[in-house]
């Protein structure tokens, strides 16, 4: 696969991701309770404030991811497809160290696309490496 193949895969896994971070900063926003009540955590109004702050602050990834992704140089994808590869494994385990007596399913869920996006981010950039 050409190298140029291999950035346009971690463009799109940067894009995907960004989708995916706008979706949950929405949520996060509008509905706290919600998404607490789905991570298996009591809500109160602290914690639903809290939600909301790392919503806005997902929307500002979020938007960061999808100007890279569409408008930045290569070497701005390889740098931040190596940041996202481990934040986005760091969320899945820390989704799955959530402080409840039982995991939700949404807990693994969300763990999963954590790792998930990972993993698509460690193959490119090995692809990407593995090219040159």
């Amino acid at each position: 696969m050409k190298d140029m193949d291999n950035i346009k895969y971690l463009r799109r896994v940067l894009l995907t991701g960004s989708t995916v971070f706008g979706l949950s900063a929405l949520l996060l926003i509008i509905s706290p309770s919600l998404f607490n009540e789905l991570l298996g955590l009591s809500s109160t109004p602290e914690l639903d404030w809290a939600m909301r702050m790392i919503g806005l602050t997902l929307v500002a990834l979020a938007g960061n991811m999808m100007s890279v992704s569409l408008r930045g140089k290569d070497t701005a994808v390889i740098f931040s497809a190596r940041v996202m590869a481990v934040s986005a494994a760091g969320l899945g385990v820390l989704t799955l160290l959530i402080p409840v007596e039982t995991l939700t399913w949404f807990d693994y869920a969300y763990a999963a696309v954590g790792f998930g996006f990972s993993v698509a981010y460690i193959v490119g950039l090995i692809r990407a490496s593995a090219s040159k």
